[in-house]
């Protein structure tokens, strides 16, 4: 086995409060799976992945229903209370499990199951020239406003400059874990991985995504995610 593996967190333990729904949005159907049964089988089906750990809430009752009780490669963990504390307990149960200072660690949405399996290849490939690591991110095609207090214009934004970051987020394993500890001791805020990363000084690349990799957040999404996923990825 290459003493250099690639695993993969994806925190799933939200209830989805945006989408109007009883059940949450990770365990929403699209056709005869879930968001997150899609999701999951991204990595599952890619040759350069070796396990998943999946970060779930403590009062979970969806996830017995899923295929992969018996399945080696899928790991589960307790989430947080927050984002970021759900992707520590997962980078927490890989060092715990079998990770090694040579892992590298993609985190990605429970709730984005289109992404393209090339763009899983992009990152991989990205690791040769960005030590730090990288994240999947779209260029700004809007024009970029800053708003004040009052919800009026305080200025404009050169969208050149502008990126919107998706997942999955890629970086060596104990680095991103490392930078989660100083990020929450320091009391950052920290939205998602590449940030963390940011407070304690590295410089992750950036990788061009696709609109394609959208995250399902309001009941509209869910139409679209559908158009994808029947398409074929």
């Amino acid at each position: 086995m290459s003493s250099e593996r690639i695993w993969v967190v994806i925190p799933a333990a939200g209830i989805g409060s945006r989408m109007n729904s009883g059940t949450p949005k990770q365990y929403i159907k699209i056709e005869d799976k879930t968001i997150l049964e899609y999701t999951i089988n991204r990595f599952l089906e890619h040759s350069k992945v070796h396990k998943v750990v999946v970060a779930l809430n403590p009062n979970d009752k969806n996830w017995q229903d899923l295929p992969y009780q018996e399945n080696s490669r899928v790991i589960t963990t307790k989430g947080g209370e927050n984002r970021v504390d759900s992707v520590l307990s997962g980078l927490d149960q890989i060092r715990q499990f079998e990770g090694t200072e040579h892992d590298w660690v993609m985190v990605h949405d429970a709730a984005r199951p289109c992404l393209n399996p090339r763009h899983i290849d992009d990152l991989v490939e990205s690791k040769a020239t960005s030590p730090d690591g990288a994240i999947l991110a779209i260029g700004a095609v809007d024009t970029v406003k800053i708003a004040n207090n009052h919800q009026s214009i305080e200025a404009t934004i050169d969208r050149e400059t502008v990126w919107l970051a998706q997942t999955p987020q890629f970086f060596p394993l104990e680095t991103l874990r490392k930078a989660i500890r100083v990020a929450l001791d320091s009391e950052a805020t920290v939205t998602d991985e590449a940030s963390a990363m940011e407070v304690a000084g590295y410089h992750p690349a950036l990788v061009i995504g696709s609109r394609q990799n959208l995250k399902v957040t309001e009941p509209e999404d869910l139409m679209l995610a559908s158009i994808w996923l029947n398409r074929g990825i």
